[in-house]
């Protein structure tokens, strides 16, 4: 299997951090998305949509967006909760995260490190999107260790993957000491280093 992916993208990391937990055999095929290699002939046979991360099975069929990718990847293993509520939770999650999370933490993150957006031209309501989304998650980490089930799951992988680097995208994490704790403990489960 090759997985492509820009490692600096939190979407192609947690395709890789759910590969490297469920200790899966890939080739990782870098792709800069800043130089508009995903726009490439080449790339876009692979993913006609152009985005990143995009996975080649070996018969040479192809999978893209991170969720999915990551549902394929996990099927049948501990990282999607076998009781069909818990599993549900879990999509729940997935789908708010590229709904409600994706769209503020990790677009705020671009902006401010890759395109070098002043902070006074940043759009508020992303500001205040982000904010919200880190509340919600510190509310709910108050009370459980992990998003679904009480262990890890591809609800935690989801959203550690851009979560972890809340503050490049100018949110600190000291005002969600929950989220803060179990980034670390997520990190610390699945190895993540750097």
């Amino acid at each position: 299997m090759r997985i492509y992916g820009d490692s600096r993208s939190g979407n192609c990391l947690k395709v890789k951090f759910t590969a490297d937990h469920l200790r899966l055999g890939y080739d990782w095929q870098e792709i800069d998305i800043m130089t508009g290699a995903c726009r490439a002939e080449e790339f876009q046979k692979l993913n006609p949509a152009g985005q990143v991360p995009v996975i080649e099975l070996d018969d040479g069929r192809t999978l893209a967006q991170s969720n999915a990718i990551m549902l394929y990847l996990a099927d049948g293993s501990r990282l999607i909760p076998r009781r069909r509520y818990e599993r549900a939770k879990m999509w729940e999650w997935l789908f708010w995260e590229q709904y409600s999370h994706e769209p503020t933490i990790a677009v705020l993150r671009f902006q401010k490190q890759f395109l070098k957006t002043p902070d006074d031209e940043l759009d508020p309501k992303k500001v205040d999107g982000g904010r919200a989304a880190l509340k919600l998650m510190d509310d709910h980490l108050a009370k459980n260790d992990y998003f679904v089930g009480g262990r890890l799951s591809l609800a935690d992988i989801a959203l550690v993957a851009y979560t972890r680097w809340a503050d490049e995208a100018g949110f600190d994490l000291a005002g969600a000491p929950d989220v803060a704790a179990w980034v670390a403990r997520i990190e610390d489960e699945l190895g993540i280093t750097g």
